[in-house]
Protein backbone atom coordinates (compact mmCIF):
# COMPACT_ATOMS: atom_id res chain seq x y z
CA UNK A 1 0.00 0.00 0.00
CA UNK A 2 1.32 3.78 -0.47
CA UNK A 3 1.94 5.82 2.32
CA UNK A 4 -0.56 8.26 3.49
CA UNK A 5 -0.14 11.49 1.93
CA UNK A 6 2.28 10.34 -0.74
CA UNK A 7 1.78 12.46 -4.48
CA UNK A 8 0.81 10.63 -7.18
CA UNK A 9 3.68 10.51 -10.01
CA UNK A 10 3.21 12.94 -12.40
CA UNK A 11 0.49 14.93 -10.13
CA UNK A 12 2.21 17.47 -8.16
CA UNK A 13 0.22 21.07 -7.97
CA UNK A 14 2.13 23.55 -9.29
CA UNK A 15 4.58 22.03 -11.38
CA UNK A 16 7.64 23.91 -13.12
CA UNK A 17 6.99 24.60 -17.33
CA UNK A 18 8.77 26.11 -19.72
CA UNK A 19 7.88 29.17 -21.62
CA UNK A 20 5.07 27.76 -23.30
CA UNK A 21 3.53 26.11 -20.91
CA UNK A 22 4.98 22.72 -21.38
CA UNK A 23 5.58 20.63 -17.76
CA UNK A 24 9.25 19.09 -16.99
CA UNK A 25 9.23 15.71 -16.53
CA UNK A 26 9.70 14.60 -13.26
CA UNK A 27 13.48 13.60 -12.12
CA UNK A 28 13.56 10.33 -10.19
CA UNK A 29 16.35 10.65 -8.04
CA UNK A 30 15.32 8.21 -5.53
CA UNK A 31 12.89 5.64 -6.27
CA UNK A 32 11.40 5.55 -2.91
CA UNK A 33 10.00 9.20 -3.46
CA UNK A 34 7.36 7.62 -5.93
CA UNK A 35 6.77 3.83 -4.68
CA UNK A 36 7.08 2.18 -1.34
CA UNK A 37 6.28 -0.98 -2.31
CA UNK A 38 6.17 -3.80 -4.98
CA UNK A 39 2.71 -3.17 -5.45
CA UNK A 40 3.14 0.71 -6.67
CA UNK A 41 5.36 -0.26 -9.28
CA UNK A 42 3.09 -0.93 -12.50
CA UNK A 43 0.71 1.94 -11.22
CA UNK A 44 3.71 4.71 -11.26
CA UNK A 45 4.96 2.58 -14.44
CA UNK A 46 2.44 3.06 -16.38
CA UNK A 47 1.79 6.73 -15.01
CA UNK A 48 4.79 7.77 -16.41
CA UNK A 49 3.97 5.70 -19.70
CA UNK A 50 1.25 7.92 -20.22
CA UNK A 51 3.49 11.22 -19.89
CA UNK A 52 6.09 10.15 -22.11
CA UNK A 53 2.62 9.30 -24.57
CA UNK A 54 1.54 12.65 -23.64
CA UNK A 55 5.21 14.70 -24.64
CA UNK A 56 5.53 12.21 -27.87
CA UNK A 57 1.47 13.79 -28.71
CA UNK A 58 3.01 16.98 -28.10
CA UNK A 59 6.29 16.37 -30.08
CA UNK A 60 3.89 15.00 -33.48
CA UNK A 61 1.89 18.15 -33.51
CA UNK A 62 4.78 20.74 -32.95
CA UNK A 63 6.97 18.50 -36.27
CA UNK A 64 3.77 18.92 -37.83
CA UNK A 65 3.11 22.84 -37.34
CA UNK A 66 7.04 23.20 -37.92
CA UNK A 67 6.57 21.59 -41.65
CA UNK A 68 3.51 24.33 -42.12
CA UNK A 69 5.92 27.04 -40.97
CA UNK A 70 9.15 26.17 -43.19
CA UNK A 71 5.93 25.68 -46.06
CA UNK A 72 4.60 29.16 -45.07
CA UNK A 73 7.87 31.56 -44.33
CA UNK A 74 9.47 31.15 -48.02
CA UNK A 75 5.77 32.15 -49.47
CA UNK A 76 5.80 35.48 -47.33
CA UNK A 77 9.24 36.47 -47.96
CA UNK A 78 8.34 35.62 -51.64
CA UNK A 79 5.35 38.39 -51.02
CA UNK A 80 6.70 40.50 -49.23
CA UNK A 81 9.93 40.91 -51.80
CA UNK A 82 7.25 41.18 -54.62
CA UNK A 83 5.22 44.26 -52.80
CA UNK A 84 8.93 46.25 -52.22
CA UNK A 85 9.34 45.50 -56.23
CA UNK A 86 6.03 47.04 -56.89
CA UNK A 87 6.61 49.91 -54.45
CA UNK A 88 9.84 50.87 -56.52
CA UNK A 89 7.60 51.12 -59.80
CA UNK A 90 4.69 53.32 -58.50
CA UNK A 91 6.02 56.74 -59.90
CA UNK A 92 7.19 54.55 -63.09
CA UNK A 93 5.05 55.09 -66.30
CA UNK A 94 5.58 51.81 -68.06
CA UNK A 95 3.97 49.02 -67.38
CA UNK A 96 5.94 45.71 -65.51
CA UNK A 97 6.10 42.54 -68.03
CA UNK A 98 6.44 39.64 -66.27
CA UNK A 99 4.72 36.04 -66.03
CA UNK A 100 2.92 34.28 -62.94
CA UNK A 101 2.04 30.82 -61.92
CA UNK A 102 -1.30 29.32 -62.06
CA UNK A 103 0.13 26.00 -60.88
CA UNK A 104 3.08 24.17 -60.66
CA UNK A 105 3.69 23.87 -64.26
CA UNK A 106 1.57 26.38 -66.52
CA UNK A 107 2.38 30.32 -66.46
CA UNK A 108 0.85 33.16 -68.32
CA UNK A 109 2.12 36.75 -69.16
CA UNK A 110 1.23 39.85 -67.90
CA UNK A 111 1.48 42.99 -67.94
CA UNK A 112 1.14 45.31 -64.47
CA UNK A 113 0.44 48.86 -64.37
CA UNK A 114 2.15 51.01 -61.67
CA UNK A 115 -0.02 50.61 -58.23
CA UNK A 116 -0.25 51.44 -55.19
CA UNK A 117 -2.93 48.94 -53.95
CA UNK A 118 -2.05 45.53 -53.80
CA UNK A 119 -4.37 42.13 -53.30
CA UNK A 120 -3.10 39.54 -50.63
CA UNK A 121 -4.83 36.11 -49.69
CA UNK A 122 -5.41 36.01 -45.76
CA UNK A 123 -6.31 32.61 -46.27
CA UNK A 124 -9.82 30.51 -46.18
CA UNK A 125 -10.38 31.69 -49.66
CA UNK A 126 -10.25 35.32 -48.68
CA UNK A 127 -8.18 38.00 -50.81
CA UNK A 128 -8.43 41.82 -49.11
CA UNK A 129 -6.59 44.87 -51.20
CA UNK A 130 -4.25 46.66 -49.08
CA UNK A 131 -1.99 50.20 -49.90
CA UNK A 132 1.63 49.06 -50.91
CA UNK A 133 2.77 50.52 -47.83
CA UNK A 134 0.54 48.90 -45.19
CA UNK A 135 0.55 45.46 -46.84
CA UNK A 136 4.83 45.71 -47.07
CA UNK A 137 4.23 46.40 -42.68
CA UNK A 138 1.51 43.54 -42.98
CA UNK A 139 3.56 41.13 -44.26
CA UNK A 140 7.02 41.99 -42.41
CA UNK A 141 5.45 41.42 -38.93
CA UNK A 142 3.60 38.27 -40.51
CA UNK A 143 7.08 37.03 -41.40
CA UNK A 144 8.67 37.92 -38.10
CA UNK A 145 5.73 36.25 -36.24
CA UNK A 146 6.67 33.02 -38.75
CA UNK A 147 9.84 32.95 -37.65
CA UNK A 148 9.39 33.75 -33.68
CA UNK A 149 6.69 30.45 -33.77
CA UNK A 150 9.05 28.29 -35.87
CA UNK A 151 12.09 29.24 -33.14
CA UNK A 152 9.86 28.59 -30.75
CA UNK A 153 8.57 25.35 -32.15
CA UNK A 154 12.10 24.45 -32.34
CA UNK A 155 13.02 25.02 -29.03
CA UNK A 156 10.13 23.24 -27.47
CA UNK A 157 10.96 20.79 -29.80
CA UNK A 158 14.46 19.91 -28.45
CA UNK A 159 12.81 20.24 -24.24
CA UNK A 160 10.56 17.59 -24.90
CA UNK A 161 13.50 15.40 -26.60
CA UNK A 162 14.71 15.65 -23.23
CA UNK A 163 11.61 15.32 -20.94
CA UNK A 164 10.97 12.42 -22.83
CA UNK A 165 14.45 11.17 -22.09
CA UNK A 166 14.16 11.80 -18.61
CA UNK A 167 11.18 9.56 -18.22
CA UNK A 168 12.66 6.85 -20.06
CA UNK A 169 15.50 7.01 -17.22
CA UNK A 170 12.44 6.96 -14.69
CA UNK A 171 10.82 4.09 -15.71
CA UNK A 172 14.34 2.46 -15.75
CA UNK A 173 15.28 3.09 -12.67
CA UNK A 174 11.91 2.23 -11.30
CA UNK A 175 11.76 -1.44 -12.98
CA UNK A 176 15.79 -1.46 -11.54
CA UNK A 177 13.93 -0.89 -8.75
CA UNK A 178 11.54 -3.48 -8.78
CA UNK A 179 13.93 -6.20 -10.30
CA UNK A 180 16.34 -5.95 -7.00
CA UNK A 181 13.17 -5.81 -4.29
CA UNK A 182 12.39 -8.97 -6.12
CA UNK A 183 15.31 -10.61 -5.59
CA UNK A 184 15.37 -9.50 -2.06
CA UNK A 185 12.44 -11.30 -1.11
CA UNK A 186 13.25 -14.47 -2.82
CA UNK A 187 16.54 -14.37 -1.00
CA UNK A 188 14.43 -14.01 2.17
CA UNK A 189 11.88 -16.54 1.76
CA UNK A 190 15.33 -18.86 0.70
CA UNK A 191 16.56 -17.88 4.12
CA UNK A 192 13.31 -18.56 5.60
CA UNK A 193 12.67 -22.26 4.26
CA UNK A 194 16.28 -23.22 5.34
CA UNK A 195 15.82 -21.73 8.77
CA UNK A 196 12.60 -24.36 8.82
CA UNK A 197 14.58 -26.63 7.58
CA UNK A 198 17.39 -26.71 10.12
CA UNK A 199 14.18 -26.11 13.21
CA UNK A 200 12.87 -29.41 12.35
CA UNK A 201 13.93 -32.45 15.03
CA UNK A 202 14.47 -36.13 13.77
CA UNK A 203 11.92 -38.30 15.44
CA UNK A 204 13.37 -41.11 17.56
Amino acid sequence: MSAKGKEPAGQKDAAPTNPRGIPYAPFVDKVEDYVTSRDDVQSTLRSFQEMISKYQFMELNLQRRVAGLKDKMPDIEKTLETVKFLKTRTEEPDPIETTFELNDTLYAKASIPPTDEVYLWLGANVMLAYPIDEAESLLTSKLAAAKQSYANCEEDLEFLREQITTMEVAIARVYNWDVVQKRKEKADEERKGKGAEGGEQPNG
